[in-house]
This record gives structure tokens, C-alpha cells and sequence, in this order.
């Protein structure tokens, strides 16, 4: 009740100042503050918000999405527990599930920030905040996560890691560990978010299936988000926190060979390493329950003509190819659901729903975080390297960490130490929340069902801080 007075306070406060102002551009671009030399970061934020009163109500309608992520676990706990009660269609139980939806939050509340920029500057500054937001990265993680998701990607995805997994005997365990290793990395050629798709479908199978312990199940999670958010640091194109800035600071797939990519193949190696030991128990007892399993694997039906594979292959990277341009990605989307219809006994049903809640995830993201850069920027300006690296990884956890190396890179005169480092602070803080990493929504769509609570973002939290440590040493101490 208090958040929602003070949300209701911020908007008439943003009305009254703002009425002089009608249709005015929110957000204002950071090249419209003036005056501000010499001021410390306090003063900078204090004379931002007086200059635009929309920014701190904005900030607060972001800051309370993040406390809903945070509350969704407990209001699908009470959604259940209003199933329970009521034998009849209840609208309460459907209303809460609908707030318990991790997917739909940043939507939910990306429509009391539309009020409130209509009720202060009228609806045609707010028609063009929404049309100055891009919406490419959710688009294209829709149509990514739906290719590889099909059966010829995934048949020949669990080829390849069912391969090493041979190797250690094809359990449990060396089904982890492989597709936990080659997974990630397999992200810097076809992207992270299909690297994600592939390797959560594949835990699913191999292992979550089992039925595995909470604390194994928010490990494996914790460890396949930050594995992900740094296994696609080998090119210049697969991870989005690195595409979003490579052709402004000149980084190339030598470059991020050089810089980032060995240091994360290490880093995800010792972090894996570690979490095989704490749960090398458990995993090793999966092998029982595997062995008496009758369900059948992902070649059931007839198998995959390699001509189909290769379809499905070359639309995997037509989409990447094309990942700038929706109209021409989606064409592609759509020449794949012609393709599956005409070879229907080798496919299974293309699932569209997971993808588009993710994208809907994503494409709220973007719009609470376009309107978050009036603090960012100057905040990041003023931090040197170890402090940005640190900064980065803390503002990563509350924001896509893409937007944080975007804003970083419209801050003037940055030198190349300040750009590894903000860059590097945001790639190893990727797995620590769900909204960190554009690709974590897609695994933990996937995923949640192995959840009964939903994915608790505290536990989440704890299952990855391990890794996300390792991880940060590497990137720091290793030259």
C-alpha cells in the first residue's frame, strides 16, 4: 500500500512539473543535460530529475517490476493454494497466476509507465517512447529459441554431446558436464539464446527428469545461467552485452578470442569442476534411476533425414546471419513452419508459446530499461576500472546486462581497460538474476517445471554467486 501512495505521489508530482511540457520526448537524450561540470554524482541525478520529473517515477515503476520477480514465487504459491480452495473457475486463482507469471511481469508493469507518461505529456510522447524502443533482441530470441528448439536442432545437438557423454558412459553425470562444457561454448556460433534453449532442453531430458534435489536443481541452473552468459565470448556476434558494442570499440572475433574467449573456456572448466564435486553424489545416483527409465529419446519416430538437418541448420544461421533485421529473420521463422508442415513425420510440434512469453519478458525489459539511462550513464562515467568492473556486476543483477554495455559505450573518452572491464563486469554477473542475461528467461521457461514454487530468485542467486566468482577472478587476474 505504501509503494503504490508513493508510485501515485511520483505521478502527480511528474504531472504538475511536467505541465508546461506537453509532448515533449521522454526520455530526453543524455546529450540534452547541460551544465553539469564539476558536479558530483548526487548533484547530477538531483538536477536530471528536477530538469525531467519523469525520470525518478519511471526509475520507481522499474524498481517495483524487480520487487514483483521477487514476489512471484509466493503469488503462485497463493495461486495454488486458491485452486485448492475453489472447485469452480475462480478469477482471483487466474489473476494470480497471471502476477505469478515471471514472463509477464515487466509487461504488467509497462502499463502504469505508459499511463503515466500519457496523463503527464499526452499519448503522442508516449506512442513515440514506445516506437524509439527496440524491439530486435526480443524478436530475434523468439524466433532463435524456436528454431533450435525443433527436433532435427535438437536431434543433432544431443548427437553431438551424446558423443563425449559416451565417452564417461552416457549417464547423468556425463550427460551434465558435457552439455554444461560444450553447451556454452557452443554459443558463440549459433548465440547464447539458442545455446540456452539446446542445453536446458537437453538438462531437462538427461537430468532434471530424474527428479533431482532443490539444491542440485538451483546449482545446475545457477551454473548453465553464468556458463551461457560467458560461453559465447569466443566471437564478436553470439553474446548480446558484446554484439550490442562490437562495432563501435572495433572488437572483432580476434580480439575477443584474445581478450575474453580462453578465459572463459577456464573459467566455466573450474566452475564446472567445482559444482561436479559438491554434487558428484547425487549425480552418480541418477544413474539408477536413468537405467530403468522407459520413456524414449528425442530419435523417436522415423530418423531425421540429414537433408531436413541441414534445413533446419541453415535457417539456425540465416536467423544469426540476419539477427539486425527482423522482417528478414521472421520470413525465416516462417518458411520453417511451411518446411515442418511438408516434413511432418520427422517433426514434432513447433511450440511457439515458451519463445513468445520469453520474448514478451525481453521486450518489457527494454522498455522499463530505455528509461533508465539518466542514472546509469553518469554513474558508470565516474567509476575507474576495478570499481566499474564491480559496478557493472551489481547493476547487471537488476538490468539486462546488454543495456549496461550500451550505456557504457555512449559514455565519451572511455579507454580500452574501461571497456574490457565494464564489458567483462557484465558477461560474469549474467546468471545471478533471471533478468540479467537475455537468454535466462528462455532456460527458465523451459526449466520451471522442475520447480514446484516457481524458480525462487534468492535460491537462484546462491546457485550462481560460486561461478559468477570464479568467473570474475579469471576475467581479473589472468593476463
Amino acid at each position: 500500500m505504501r509503494l503504490a501512495l508513493f508510485l501515485v505521489v511520483g505521478i502527480l508530482c511528474a504531472s504538475a512539473a511536467s505541465s508546461e511540457v506537453p509532448g515533449s520526448a521522454f526520455p530526453p537524450p543524455l546529450g540534452s543535460y547541460t551544465g553539469e561540470d564539476g558536479l558530483t554524482l548526487l548533484q547530477v541525478l538531483v538536477s536530471r530529475a528536477r530538469k525531467e520529473p519523469l525520470n525518478p517515477v519511471a526509475t520507481l515503476i522499474f524498481a517495483l517490476a524487480i520487487l514483483h520477480t521477487f514476489l512471484a514465487p509466493r503469488i503462485t504459491r497463493l495461486a495454488h493454494d486458491l485452486d485448492s480452495r475453489d472447485t469452480a473457475h475462480s478469477f482471483k486463482a487466474e489473476a494470480a497466476h497471471l502476477f505469478g507469471e515471471v514472463e509477464a511481469v515487466f509487461g504488467i508493469w509497462a502499463v502504469p509507465l505508459l499511463t503515466v507518461i500519457t496523463l503527464t505529456r499526452g499519448w503522442h510522447t508516449a506512442e513515440s517512447f514506445m516506437e524509439n524502443v527496440n524491439f530486435t533482441e526480443p524478436a530475434f530470441v523468439v524466433v532463435i529459441m524456436a528454431i533450435a528448439s525443433t527436433r532435427p536442432v535438437m536431434s543433432l545437438a544431443e548427437k553431438v554431446m551424446g558423443t563425449v557423454a559416451g565417452v564417461f558412459g552416457s549417464t547423468p553425470f556425463a550427460w551434465w558436464i558435457s552439455t554444461l562444457t560444450l553447451g556454452p561454448l557452443l554459443g558463440s556460433l549459433i548465440t547464447e539464446p539458442a545455446a540456452m534453449t539446446i542445453c536446458a532442453l537437453l538438462l531437462a531430458r538427461h537430468v532434471f527428469s530424474l527428479g533431482v534435489s532443490s539444491r542440485l536443481a538451483y546449482g545446475t541452473l545457477g551454473l548453465l545461467f553464468v556458463d551461457i552468459s560467458v560461453g559465447g565470448t569466443l566471437t564478436h556476434f553470439a553474446a548480446p552485452p558484446v554484439l550490442i558494442v562490437a562495432e563501435k570499440f572495433g572488437w572483432g572475433t580476434e580480439y575477443m578470442l584474445r581478450n575474453f574467449g580462453w578465459k572463459a573456456v577456464l573459467g566455466i572448466l573450474a566452475s564446472n569442476l567445482v559444482y561436479a564435486m559438491v554434487f558428484r553424489s547425487e549425480l552418480h545416483g541418477l544413474a539408477a534411476k536413468a537405467a530403468v527409465r522407459t520413456e524414449g529419446g528425442l530419435e523417436e519416430g522415423p530418423v531425421v533425414p540429414i537433408p531436413v538437418t541441414l534445413v533446419h541448420v541453415a535457417l539456425l544461421g540465416w536467423t544469426i546471419l540476419t539477427s539486425h533485421t527482423p522482417v528478414l529473420f521472421i520470413g525465416g521463422l516462417l518458411f520453417l513452419i511451411a518446411f515442418m508442415r511438408a516434413t511432418a513425420p520427422y517433426q514434432t510440434e513447433l511450440r511457439l508459446g515458451p519463445p513468445i512469453l520469453v520474448g514478451f519478458f525481453l521486450s518489457g525489459l527494454v522498455v522499463h530499461g530505455s528509461g533508465q539511462q539518466w542514472w546509469i550513464e553518469p554513474l558508470l562515467s565516474r567509476l575507474t576500472a576495478l570499481p566499474l568492473f564491480g559496478g557493472a556486476m551489481v547493476l547487471t543483477a537488476f538490468n539486462d546486462n546488454a543495456a549496461i554495455t550500451y550505456l557504457a559505450s555512449l559514455v565519451p573518452g572511455l579507454t580500452e581497460e574501461l571497456r574490457f572491464a565494464v564489458v567483462s563486469g557484465t558477461m560474469v554477473a549474467g546468471g545471478l538474476t533471471v533478468i540479467a542475461n537475455a537468454p535466462n528467461p528462455a532456460g527458465q521457461a523451459i526449466l520451471v517445471r522442475f520447480f514446484p514454487a516457481g524458480v525462487v530468485p534468492g535460491r537462484l542467486f546462491v546457485g550462481a554467486v560460486v561461478p559468477t566468482l570464479i568467473l570474475a577472478a579469471c576475467f581479473l587476474f589472468l593476463t
